[in-house]
């Protein structure tokens, strides 16, 4: 039995859901691990400036700037960030150091970015024969010192862009591998039965119209009671399911609505899949993990890129565009209701349609036997 640490934090929750997923599909695939977690943000509480000062973690500074739109200049702020975090790494390693002398995995499984340097220094002193292993959760780099670090360790990467960029840093080909997209939770692989005419009226929905998924993370967002009232000011004839998650205040905002335009709300849930099937179109974030959940059940994407948009996202916008499977908008503000129309336009959706059905992301069960392989190199 090999123990793999699955190192995470909840900045964002996407990290969080793939370790999740990872040890989800090495259980039911009986491989023989102990797959642990380990939130790093626990483990650096004592370090973190973000709660002395505010009484936040940082994660949860991140979470609160999501959830308000507060992301105009943070490229800015990731510097500062960097600073922070190189002043504290001495004090992150030793911590670590201390971690794994107490429990010495067979493998780190890094799915964060910023801490990687700290991880990979304190494995080489407690458990220099332990492999680390980086798996990418955005689609490509923000270098410097971001998720691609210069070090002898492997890295698992979900488009070319991003396998590309691992070479580039000098890393040795043998030891960067290439998947088929992000790490989605297993469920979004598994049938939906759904019936769209009597499921969309038990939502309250008409079963006949194009219906738009509007979604923006595990955090939601403010934007999504402006582009709600953009649509149903429109004259489109089409309808909404509003995914807000765990933003009550844009849950509570969009029931507050009365519209022309038919709109579902729902909360958190954990059926985005079925809701997914009920829908045409997607309208959200342009996070990696929300862009792979629609193209995976068959939806071309509307998002959004412009100086708000986080750095490490940015690069997503192109991919949508590059792979032909939606519309990138400079502002949702101003476009949502030209994009929306174009997705109305049958001869466009179905475009859009096709070029999402060439696409196979198969990511999540393709790891773990990667994983496997690099245990079967090292025990070599």
């Amino acid at each position: 039995m090999k123990t793999l640490e699955l190192v995470f934090f909840d900045a964002g929750g996407g990290h969080r859901s793939a370790a999740n997923a990872l040890r989800e599909v090495a259980q039911r695939e009986q491989r023989p691990w102990d797959a642990r977690l380990m939130n790093l943000q626990e483990l650096l509480d004592e370090l973190d400036i973000f709660r002395k000062m505010t009484g936040l973690r940082l994660q949860d500074v991140y979470n609160l700037m999501l959830r308000r739109g507060w992301t105009l200049g943070s490229p800015t702020l990731m510097k500062f960030m960097h600073g922070i975090i190189r002043l504290y790494h001495p004090q992150q390693v030793k911590l670590l150091v201390r971690h794994w002398s107490a429990n010495p995995p067979d493998m780190v499984v890094s799915v964060i970015p910023n801490f990687n340097r700290a991880l990979f220094e304190a494995k080489q002193k407690t458990i220099p024969e332990a492999p680390m292993v980086t798996i990418l959760t955005d689609m490509a780099d923000y270098p410097p010192h971001f998720w691609i670090e210069r070090q002898p360790q492997y890295f698992i990467c979900g488009t070319e862009r991003a396998y590309r960029q691992a070479i580039a840093t000098g890393n040795a080909p043998e030891r960067v591998f290439r998947v088929s997209g992000m790490i989605l939770n297993p469920r979004f692989y598994e049938p939906v039965e759904v019936d769209r005419e009597r499921d969309r009226e038990a939502l309250g929905l008409d079963p006949r119209l194009p219906t738009a998924l509007m979604m923006f993370g595990g955090e939601g967002s403010a934007a999504m009671v402006d582009i709600a009232a953009s649509l149903d000011r429109s004259g489109l004839e089409m309808q909404v399911i509003a995914i807000c998650g765990k933003g009550r205040r844009t849950e509570a905002a969009l029931r507050a609505m009365r519209t022309r335009v038919p709109m579902h709300v729902a909360g958190f849930t954990r059926e985005v899949p079925r809701f997914m099937r009920l829908a045409d179109f997607f309208i959200g974030k342009p996070g990696p993990g929300s862009i792979s959940e629609a193209v995976a059940m068959g939806l071309p994407v509307i998002i959004e890129r412009n100086m708000w948009t986080l750095p490490q996202e940015r690069y997503n916008a192109d991919w949508v565009e590059e792979q032909g499977v939606g519309i990138a908008l400079r502002s949702f503000d101003r476009e949502i209701v030209g994009a929306a129309r174009r997705m109305l336009d049958l001869k466009t959706r179905c475009e859009f349609v096709r070029n999402v059905a060439r696409l196979e992301n198969r990511a999540v069960f393709e790891i773990p036997q990667i994983l496997e392989q690099i245990l079967d190199t090292h025990r070599g």
